[in-house]
């Protein structure tokens, strides 16, 4: 599932329009520009970091990626933003869900921050249900065979010793597409699940307080499929393939980029 192979993989997403949210960095930024590369129509970055948003959507190409605020916690900005992409491009093919943070604390059930659980929460589920409502309402009015991707995560497979908060927003991202799976298979459209392993993102790095080495190093040692670092390019290859035609009869699945960490 390479960028690099060759003519015919670059039509795997031929004159489709898609959005992205957290699109800005990380697998976000690495998704959009492989689906560019792989003959969208246009690309719809989404995020709240204005100025890596646009420079991502500039060095892409205007004529090919478009940036747009947008809080995905906002009920108002996420319908307003999916209805100005089908008004704009004529339709919606895909949905990239994949805007969420990480926990500021290792915070326990015993000391849980509810403040800061609302406020993940808000982003990671709340958010994450929004795209997909407002993405699959669109598919369905315009009578779009669509595909919706979802960033979760191992933390989806397991519990956690630390992070509960975060762990729980990952459980609920994988109910989330497996019941509008189900839900939406009669229209349809397809909706999955990428769930990578933690990846040394500008975003992991700055709430873990390591280091790109560090992160990776770590990270590294709990997968059993060793030799290959997981980077964002790993993350964007699997979600183009759920993403464009090869994978049309695939919905409700979770697929996990994780070197088989969840299988532990």
């Amino acid at each position: 599932m390479s960028s690099e192979s060759g003519t015919a993989g670059k039509q795997r997403l031929q004159g489709k329009v898609v959005i992205i949210t957290g699109g800005a960095s990380g697998i976000g930024e690495s998704v959009a520009r492989l689906f560019a590369d792989h003959g969208a129509r246009m690309v719809v970055i989404v995020d709240i970091q204005d100025d890596l948003g646009n420079k991502v959507a500039e060095s892409i190409g205007v004529h090919r990626c478009t940036f747009v605020h947008c809080d995905v916690s906002d009920e108002t900005q996420v319908k307003t933003t999916v209805e100005s992409t089908v008004q704009k491009f004529g339709q919606l093919d895909v949905m990239f869900s994949n805007a969420g943070i990480l926990s500021n604390s290792d915070q326990t059930v015993l000391d849980l921050d509810f403040s800061a659980f609302d406020r993940l929460f808000a982003i990671n589920v709340r958010g994450m249900a929004l795209c997909v409502k407002h993405a699959a309402r669109a598919m369905v009015e315009g009578r779009v065979r669509g595909s919706i991707v979802c960033t979760g995560s191992v933390a989806a497979s397991h519990g956690g010793r630390r992070r509960t908060d975060y762990v729980m927003s990952k459980h609920a991202v994988l109910g989330l597409v497996r019941s509008a799976s189900l839900q939406l298979g009669a229209y349809a459209i397809r909706v999955n699940c990428v769930s990578p392993n933690a990846l040394a993102t500008p975003l992991t790095c700055r709430s873990l307080g390591m280091e790109v080495e560090e992160v990776q190093k770590h990270y590294e040692s709990l997968a059993h499929l060793k030799g290959v670092t997981l980077e964002p390019r790993h993350v964007a290859n699997v979600v183009l393939f759920l993403a464009c035609d090869e994978s049309e009869f695939i919905t409700g699945v979770d697929l996990g980029v994780d070197g088989g960490y969840a299988h532990t």
